[in-house]
């Protein structure tokens, strides 16, 4: 059984998608070359300074165009979704053939949509799930950059390319360090979200009520309220599990919008500017741009950046980056979401002195 017309969700994305900013031949060279060689020189600021090492052999980004983006995370989706996708097959009572194909052809329209939407805004991004690999070989994860959405938020910031090309490499580097370097943590954010995906409710009314949900709050954005889909879609068993997916991934993404600014000022000069520029943009766009990034959750997103970077920074000019380093010691030393917004409470739970 196919839930997502997968095929049709890449081909809707790639339709879709607007063209990137005009670039010659020779531009777009030097920007993939410059940035795979970038990503190599960041990666060793971020071990430096981060204190995380890894026994995985470093490797070159992956440099995409955008709908070479919407493919990757097509690719990820999948890998993703399979667990829900194998129960379902094997239901005691799977929908009619008919219902499947067209379902799944809706949403692949659907997924294709945003990640069109999506594809001209990500920098990058460290993929965690990758198709399996029958030789073994090649690594669990990959870093991947999207050229033609680096090169237009230096021309539309005015911020020096070289300096923006590596302050966004120190972020994504960031990543890869998290993951390749703390063995556990990628099983930990699978299972957390194979257990979320798992805990649906997918009887047929239940699924009813979840589209009138999410309707209703379409409407409600549109007129201007806070709500997003992940909230009206998921079932009562699934928000814990999203609780501890958040504070997860508040963590990760805020460890590295620290670790960016940290070591910005010793390799980017003009890092100061880029900040400023780089948070006003995050806040700007049309009032539709708003509007669909809310309802999509990329506004959750932008939360976790500030809440997540503000707890590593706490952390570590109390117990300085040893003792913040701890968090990765083990599921049970990351922050809970309440301790995201209480550092002292961490610092009090794991590392055991008064904060």
């Amino acid at each position: 059984m196919q839930v997502i017309d997968w095929d049709l969700a890449v081909s809707t994305g790639a339709r879709l998608v607007r063209p990137g900013p005009q670039v010659s031949r020779e531009e777009a060279r030097q920007a993939v070359t410059e940035l795979r060689t970038l990503s190599r020189e960041a990666e060793g600021h971020v071990r430096e300074f981060t204190k995380i090492h890894t026994e995985t052999a470093p490797q070159p980004a992956t440099i995409v165009d955008r709908p070479g983006w919407i493919k990757a995370n097509v690719e990820g989706f999948r890998v993703v979704l399979e667990p829900l996708t194998q129960r379902m097959s094997g239901g005691a009572n799977p929908p009619p053939a008919i219902v499947s194909a067209v379902g799944s052809r809706i949403t692949g329209v659907e997924v294709g949509a945003v990640l069109a939407f999506l594809a001209s805004r990500v920098l990058g991004q460290y993929e965690l799930f990758l198709p399996p690999d029958p030789t073994g070989q090649e690594p669990i994860g990959r870093l991947t950059l999207v050229a033609p959405n680096i090169v237009y938020a230096e021309r539309e910031m005015g911020v020096d390319p070289h300096d923006f090309r590596l302050w966004v490499c120190l972020h994504e580097e960031t990543h890869r360090v998290q993951f390749t370097g703390v063995p556990w943590l990628r099983e930990y954010v699978r299972s957390q979200m194979t257990e979320f995906l798992l805990a649906s409710d997918l009887d047929l009314p239940t699924l009813l009520e979840r589209l009138r949900n999410a309707a209703d709050t379409v409407a409600d954005v549109v007129r201007g309220g806070e709500g997003n889909l992940i909230d009206a879609i998921q079932s009562p068993g699934q928000k814990e599990i999203l609780d501890r997916l958040t504070a997860v991934m508040t963590l990760v993404e805020g460890h590295g919008d620290y670790v960016m600014d940290a070591v910005g000022p010793s390799v980017v000069p003009s890092v100061a500017e880029i900040r400023a520029k780089f948070a006003q943009r995050r806040e700007g766009g049309s009032r539709v741009d708003r509007t669909v990034r809310r309802l999509l959750g990329i506004e959750i997103k932008m939360k976790q950046y500030a809440e997540g970077s503000a707890f590593v920074r706490k952390v570590v000019d109390q117990v300085g980056i040893d003792g913040f380093n701890k968090v990765w010691t083990s599921p049970e030393t990351l922050p809970t979401p309440q301790e995201i917004t209480d550092p002292d409470a961490w610092i009090h739970r794991v590392i055991g002195t008064p904060a």
